[in-house]
């Protein structure tokens, strides 16, 4: 037996080359096919060519850019934020479709269909978009990015608005028998901030006056409850009378907190209260239609830009059609520059127009 080791058949080149910090090796029978092969998989990776994940469905995409890129490095309002803008718009919009299918047709056509929003809502959701396609990109995930020149279509400004007619009594209704009815009510017919709810006690509402003393505030994404953010926070509410009596009736200990969560008793965080909405709202969006399929709402008929914010903001608007000076407006709503009250009080309706009308026409009356 020949003690010759056996001859390989090629003798492969070898060249090696880093791209985003990663090693990767091409070989060849040759040292320029070697050269080649290594310059073809640079290509493809710079192109996106060499992984599968712009395959992926753009729901996929956009809870993964969440949770990875995301929920660490914003706090728990923007988390939300942005999570309700993919569950409520995103998805349901083009979430169907390949990451890298989608156009920027596509996205500027889905920006425009929310007519309604405001200015502050629209923005957040090109935002998002721009935020999840660029890094997308930046990854070699879609060979370009089409989320790059969103354009923003007309709207108005305000960060929330005011509930509608329809809207009002759809949710006074669900409230007579949801469990964040009595929240909602306070909200509505008081306009307290959420932080403010949440920090509510019982010996904070003196029955005898008919007044919520509004002093303190669970301070943001903590469990923390101090004084308010400014002086113009403290201040007393006068409650209307449809709401001390379902305030009577529920009526706790003193020192025990007005509003708490149903499995555990305890005063509400953040998130249960967020928790508690979304319940509120997915109920009420049930009661006025949204089609169900396998207990999941598959068509919604409620608003999405609806959040429990609108309640106060709703409430600022009621005082100015109850003729409430501007002045006395901004102390109920605890705002400490009267400029933010005027911004609430710029609502105009028709009964508003109506009964300046008839003032008018009685000082003319009276008068000439």
């Amino acid at each position: 037996m020949s003690d010759v080791p056996k001859q390989r058949k090629y003798r492969y080149e070898r060249v090696t080359f880093y791209f985003e910090g990663k090693r990767y090796e091409s070989k060849g029978k040759t040292a320029k096919e070697a050269h080649a092969k290594a310059a073809k998989k640079k290509l493809d990776l710079e192109q996106g060519k060499a992984t599968s994940g712009g395959n992926m469905s753009m729901e996929n995409w956009a809870w993964q850019w969440l949770e990875t890129f995301k929920a660490n490095a914003i706090g728990e309002g923007h988390y939300r934020n942005y999570s309700s803008l993919i569950r409520s718009i995103i998805v349901p919009a083009i979430g169907n479709k390949r990451l890298n299918a989608v156009t920027a047709v596509e996205l500027q056509r889905l920006v425009n269909s929310k007519t309604g929003y405001s200015k502050s809502h629209l923005m957040k959701l090109r935002q998002a978009l721009k935020s999840m396609f660029h890094k997308a990109y930046r990854l070699r995930m879609i060979t370009y990015d089409p989320a790059e020149d969103i354009d923003l279509p007309k709207a108005e400004d305000g960060t929330h608005r005011s509930i509608t007619q329809k809207e009002r009594a759809d949710i006074l209704a669900l409230s007579e028998t949801h469990r964040a009815g009595l929240w909602v009510m306070t909200l509505l017919y008081c306009g307290l901030r959420p932080s403010e709810t949440r920090a509510l006690d019982w010996d904070h509402i003196d029955f005898e006056r008919k007044v919520i003393h509004i002093g303190y505030a669970m301070k943001a994404a903590t469990k923390t409850i101090d004084e308010p953010k400014t002086k113009a926070g403290v201040r007393d509410v006068p409650i209307p009378r449809v709401l001390v009596e379902r305030l009577l009736a529920a009526r706790g200990n003193s020192g025990d907190p007005v509003f708490t969560q149903v499995k555990t008793g305890r005063r509400h965080t953040i998130a249960s209260m967020y928790g508690l909405w979304n319940n509120f709202k997915r109920e009420l969006d049930i009661s006025i239609g949204a089609k169900l399929y396998r207990n999941q709402i598959i068509e919604s008929k409620v608003a999405s830009d609806l959040v429990a914010y609108c309640l106060r903001h709703t409430y600022g608007t009621d005082l100015q059609e109850a003729g409430v000076p501007l002045n006395v407006a901004k102390y109920l709503m605890g705002h400490s520059d009267i400029s933010v009250t005027a911004n609430v009080y710029t609502h105009t309706t028709e009964q508003m127009l109506g009964t300046v009308a008839a003032q008018i026409d009685e000082y003319h009356g009276e008068n000439h």
